[in-house]
């Protein structure tokens, strides 16, 4: 699993602009069973996206092609980990360890 912080490198005026592509961006990933969370974060300086399903490499061309890249307004921060604990709710995306 992946969790995707943005942090705006841009005035959020630019960032607004841009904004509906990059939605239309989430909803895809949402269709492709990638994302399962994100939103802004508080204070909006940036936002978070849950992702799952995916490898390094994949997540790092999804990344590459949100607008808020393309238009170089913010940076993507990639951390991986492993989901070996969650909710009941989200028991599809628990992990194993690598052995």
């Amino acid at each position: 699993m992946f969790v995707l912080e943005l942090t705006y490198t841009a005035p959020v005026e630019r960032v607004d602009a841009l904004l509906d592509a990059h939605i239309e961006w989430l909803d895809a990933q949402y269709a492709a069973g990638v994302f399962i969370a994100s939103g802004r974060k508080n204070p909006r300086d940036g936002g978070v996206i849950l992702a799952a399903g995916a490898d390094r490499e994949r997540i790092e061309k999804i990344v590459a092609a949100d607008p808020f890249t393309v238009e170089g307004v913010c940076a993507y921060r990639v951390t991986e980990f492993y989901a070996t604990k969650t909710a009941d709710e989200l028991a599809p995306y628990r992990e194993q360890l690598p052995s």
